[in-house]
């Protein structure tokens, strides 16, 4: 009776994975730049300055971990193959408050575009791909 239960459970479970939908999530390439200049004059003396920096920021990480944690009714999966749904995410750093910095798209398995958004947050980004994945 116990191997049943077991063996009924594990088939519960198996069922239960299968049936929520598998999300590819494509390399973040995001970059970043800052910098400034300043100048100035004192006791006769006048005087400049400046600097700036930049790269690249992957985040690719960051939001796989925000998908497990804001849309656990999906599975995030390496293999592109297996997916059904392919998500691009884009993060626009060193941009103010108001302006929109995540790019989003979401892919179907036959390659269609059935989202294209930009938000302020990577939270809503994931929030508005899982809510169109999920219907």
């Amino acid at each position: 009776m116990g191997k049943t239960i077991l063996l009924l459970s594990t088939l519960a479970l198996s069922a239960l994975a299968q049936d929520k939908p598998r999300v590819y999530i494509t390399d973040s390439d995001s970059w970043e730049a800052s910098g400034g200049f300043a100048g100035g004059r004192a006791n006769g003396f006048g005087g400049a300055g400046g600097g700036n920096s930049g790269g690249a920021r992957p985040q690719t990480a960051e939001i796989m971990k925000t998908f497990g944690e804001r849309c656990p009714r999906v599975t995030v999966t390496i293999n592109r193959d297996k997916a059904d749904y392919i998500v691009i995410l884009q993060h626009e750093g060193g941009k103010d408050l108001f302006r929109r910095d995540n790019k989003l798209a979401v892919f179907n398995k036959d390659g269609d575009m059935i989202l294209s958004n930009s938000t302020r947050t990577l939270g809503n980004a994931v929030k508005e791909a899982c809510a169109v994945i999920r219907n």
